[in-house]
Parts: C-alpha cells; structure tokens; sequence
C-alpha cells in the first residue's frame, strides 16, 4: 500500500506516529514561514503543515508547486494541532512533514471541488469525474450502496435467491417504447433491452424458483424528467404460492427495514387505501399524505351545490372539487393570481381558480358573489368544514371546475403546490402507504381499444372475473398494488396470471390476435402448461428510493454517470453515430 492511513482516520491517539498519507490537494495556504495543506481522499480531509527553518527546503519548494488537485503522498509525524478544527473529524490533529511526492500533477478543475461549488449542472455532467470528488456527491452514492446491502440482507434473510436475467431480449409493443440492439449474425434482426425482467421472473417462478430478486437494470425509450433516465435499476422481486396480503407484508417488511438500517428511523404505520379513494379525494394515484387538505365535492355524481344559480362556468361541467388552505384568508390579490396561473399552466390545463375567503370575523367572500347569495356560499363552507380538519375562519377554499379525473388531476397539484407554500412537503418527514384495486384496464381514446393499466400479465381480482365474460370491461379491479412514499411511487406490483387460458383472454381483450400473443409471448403460455405456480411479485425503483433517503426530487443525483434530459452522456458524447463499416457489418442503412 502506498499509505499507511486515510485522509478521515488520525486521531489524538495517532499522536507521535509516522505516516504516509496519499490523495488530492483540497487547498494550500502559504502564510510565508508555514504552509498548510488540505490533503482530501474518500474519507475525509487531513491538514499537513511545513514550517520555515524545519521543513528542508527542497520539500517546502515542492510543496509551492502544487495546484489544486494535484495527486500527492506526504510522510510525517503526527502531532496536535495547536488551533483545533471542530468541523472535521481530523481537526485536533496535523502531520509534519517530512518527505513529499508528487504523484501526478494537475490541471485547474473546471469548478471548484467543493461542498458549495460554483460550476452549474452542464459543466458538472461533462466533468463527472470532477464532480464524484465532491463531498456530497460521493456520500449520495455511498448512501445508494447503503441502500444496496440492507435490501439484499433483508431478501438474503428471507431465502431469497438472486438470479441474473438476459439483458438481451425480445421486442414487445406494451409499455413505452424499447431500445433494441441490432444482431450481426441475424441480419435483420433486433434484440431489445429489457424494461424489466417481468417474463423471466415469471418463468422462474414456472422453475420452482419460489423466492426471486435481482437489483437490476432496465431501460425504456421515453421522454425524461427528474424521477426519470433512459436506464434505471428496480430492486425486483417475485414470489410463489402467495396472495396479496403476502406480498404486502413482506415489502412493508423490506421498506421498514431500509429505514431502520439506511435512515436510523421507524417509518410508522403504512396505511391502505384504494385507487378509488386516492381519485376521489387526491387526484392522484400516488398522494403525499404528510398534509390533509383532502379535496371536497361541491358537485359530482354524488352532490351538487352549485348548479342552477346561471354560473355557466359550473353548470357546464360535471365536477366542482376544492381543498381548503389553512390560515390563508389574507394571501393577498397579488397571491391569489399567482395561483390562478399556476392552475392556467399547460402542463396542468385548469381554466381558472374560484376561491372563497372564510375570513377571522366569521364572514365570506367569494370571486363569484355575484351569483352566490350568502347563504350558498355558507353551504359551501359547511361542506368543507365536514371534513374531521375542516375549514374555519382565517382559511382559504380554492375550487376548481371540469371533468372527472382530469380536474382531480388538475386540483391534485394544487394541492401539492399549497403543501410546498405552507411548508407542509417537509423532507425530513416520511407517511408511506399502500394503493390497492387499480382498475385493470383503461380507454384509450385515440387507439380505440382498452390497454392494460400495468402490463399484460396482472391478475383481474377473482370477484372481478366475471366482467371480462359480461364484457364490462371498466369494471375489472387488477389484483395490484403501489408503494407510496410522501407522493412518489417507490414501488409496484401485482399477482400475475398463471393460467394459459387466463391469459390467452387477457391478449385477447387487449386486441391481440392469437398469432401475435403466440408471436410475442407463446414462450411464457407454453410455459403455463407445465405446472405454474400462483404467483406475484413487486419492483421498487431503487433510484427513487435513494433519492428519498437523500432528500432529492432528482434520481440523477444518486446515479454514478447519469444522462440529461436529453437522455446524452455529455461526458463521453454519447449516443453518437457509428462508423459505415459497423452500418454494413449489421446490414443497416441510416435515414438521417
């Protein structure tokens, strides 16, 4: 070894010691008759000091050469530090040098290697290696591998097996869209990269393998966004002989194990409610429960307060939902315009905000009092001070007109953004949930035909299976489930279909033809006539998850070499175009 200690390891009880120390110069000062030098490696930081008149001076001429991050090895003896440093670990202490090398010298980074730098994001990704050196980068990733080992402990301890699956694959057209990989020595033709390992666990489970996992990469083609890279890993788990409630209880198990271990913390109660209820109350299938502010129907299929009073605005739709902001009577016009266009943003797509004031004296006012009488909007406010927190003088309701989900959807972040204005969203704080009886199947409009929610393979729920025969098809509940964890879908999952009939229906339902479900997934249905197990399984996004611990919106944050949002790895200039003598090799012509 080139050291005999690290940059994070001298202590008081080190004192009178010789070591040798290797790493990167953090920072040099030269007050003339001393110099200091910050010496910084993956452990921490160690201060060397050379002293005018004790230091040969060849050494302390060498030591004037050095240029942030240049690679050096410094021998000395350990001695206390006569001015001490609280804010590191090794700040009771220094080394004297007494020998000194130069190990590879170095350019000026582009940024400053520190916790506070000055280089932005672009520069940063070019320069990852750079940016890996700083502080809080490195512990991200040292919190990822953290995060690692305690899930492979915990499955360990389960009787979990980790297997391996292809990372060449078939081509299949449900979910987004594949990467594919062409084959030399299939000309013509093209292996995709998996979205997941889904029919391999399956056929796993076929294999007697009753207690699966792999943290693994996936790959999709889609467009990116914070919470999303071209290339991602799930923790992926499948079990056999199981039923909902199992599966449940041993992830709820899993993620109370990873707080515990990675965080120091007892996550709480994991609460359950259904999709519908999410819809109906949060407009969302992943709410963040941290803050209550549930939403109240002023009109639906079940109540109407609103109509009829020549408000065309409310007459012309078939849902009026608001949330009640507490404490917020007096934001000001100003406020409340800000929020009227944060509701007209096109990403969002609301028409516009109503609101009513439930001010401290007890009074109300509304944006639309002209066709309200006091005492309409005296109902309102009853309806949301139903609520068990409900709505009382000083507080703010903010009510949205449209149609179904979509207004629920539309409301649902506002919601989020009045939780993120009343400092409701706290990092620090963690509610986690599980969501149950997602519909199975969904519309679509434009393709005029029903696509799965999840995928292909989820099990209709067994009370539910009679309307795939009566052809109600908006009905079928999917034997599904979701992680939730302060608003983010950490995880998913559901039981799988396990019967080839089942599924041959399934394929069937979603428009496939026979000969393209035999084309497409025959491998899984011949494998369903030799003994399939019941079975079922979840995946949690492992990049959300140590975004999470981190406290980060931002899975780029956690991975080691991330791509933009233009889905580029600016670092190495990747993709890039490969050369005419690799295109005939593959027997492929570009178009661009």
């Amino acid at each position: 070894m080139l050291r005999t200690h690290n940059n994070g390891e001298l202590r008081l009880n080190h004192i009178n010691q010789t070591v040798t120390l290797c790493g990167w110069v953090q920072r040099s000062r030269d007050k003339g008759g001393m110099i200091w030098i910050d010496l910084r490696d993956r452990y921490g930081i160690t201060q060397l000091m050379l002293e005018e008149g004790k230091t040969p001076k060849e050494i302390l001429d060498l030591s004037r050469t050095f240029g942030r991050e240049f690679v050096i090895s410094a021998t000395g003896l350990v001695v206390e530090r006569l001015s001490k440093n609280d804010k590191i670990p090794t700040g009771e202490i220094e080394i004297k040098i007494t020998e000194l090398s130069v190990l590879n010298p170095a350019k000026l980074p582009p940024f400053l290697i520190e916790d506070e730098t000055d280089g932005g994001d672009d520069i940063r990704m070019k320069y990852r290696y750079l940016d890996l050196r700083r502080n809080p980068v490195r512990q991200n990733l040292i919190l990822r591998h953290s995060v690692a080992k305690a899930t492979r402990q915990y499955l360990d301890n389960q009787d979990f097996i980790e297997v391996e699956t292809p990372v060449l694959i078939k081509s299949t057209p449900e979910g987004a869209r594949d990467f594919v990989v062409p084959s030399r020595m299939n000309p013509g033709e093209f292996y995709a990269l998996p979205q997941s390992p889904q029919t391999f666990k399956q056929l796993l489970m076929v294999s007697g393998f009753d207690r699966y996992y792999q943290i693994v990469k996936c790959f999709r083609d889609e467009d990116l966004r914070a919470d999303r890279q071209p290339e991602f890993t799930q923790i992926d788990c499948e079990m056999s002989f199981i039923e909902q409630e199992d599966i449940l209880n041993m992830f709820e198990g899993l993620i109370r194990h990873l707080f515990t271990q990675v965080k120091g913390l007892d996550l709480g109660e994991v609460s359950r409610m259904t999709y519908a209820h999410a819809m109906k109350f949060y407009g969302s299938d992943k709410p963040d429960i941290r803050f209550d502010m549930k939403f109240v129907e002023l009109k639906s299929e079940e109540v109407d307060l609103v109509s009829g009073k020549d408000f065309v605005v409310f007459d012309s739709v078939n849902t009026v939902v608001g949330i009640c902001a507490k404490g917020c009577a007096e934001y000001t016009r100003k406020q409340m315009d800000e929020l009227t266009d944060f509701v007209k943003r096109p990403q969002i797509g609301a028409k516009g905000m109503i609101y009513l004031r439930y001010n401290a004296d007890g009074s109300l006012k509304s944006s639309v009092d002209k066709f309200y009488s006091e005492e309409d909007l005296k109902i309102w406010a009853e309806a949301f001070g139903a609520e068990k927190s409900g709505c009382r003088p000083g507080d703010l309701i903010l009510i949205l007109p449209g149609d179904g989900n979509k207004v629920r959807k539309q409301l649902n972040e506002l919601r989020l953004e009045m939780g993120n204005r009343l400092g409701l969203r706290d990092p620090k704080k963690y509610a986690a949930h599980w969501v149950v009886d997602f519909p199975l199947l969904e519309y679509g409009e434009e393709d005029d035909r029903w696509f799965a929610m999840h995928h292909p393979f989820t099990s209709p729920k067994p009370e539910d299976m009679k309307y795939l025969e009566t052809g109600e098809l908006g009905k079928i509940r999917a034997n599904a489930y979701d992680l939730v964890i302060n608003g983010v879908e950490v995880g998913g999952g559901s039981i799988r279909i396990f019967q080839k009939e089942l599924q041959a229906k399934m394929f069937s339902v979603l428009g496939f033809t026979d000969e393209e479900a035999k084309n497409q997934f025959g491998f899984l249905m011949d494998a369903f006539e030799y003994g399939a197990p019941p079975h079922g399984g979840l995946a949690f996004g492992f990049d959300r998850l140590c975004s999470l611990f981190g406290g980060s919106d931002s899975i780029r944050d956690f991975i080691a070499f991330p791509k933009n949002n233009s889905g580029r790895d600016v670092m190495i200039d990747s993709p890039s175009r490969i050369d005419d003598k690799q295109l005939n090799e593959l027997k492929i012509r570009t178009v661009v």
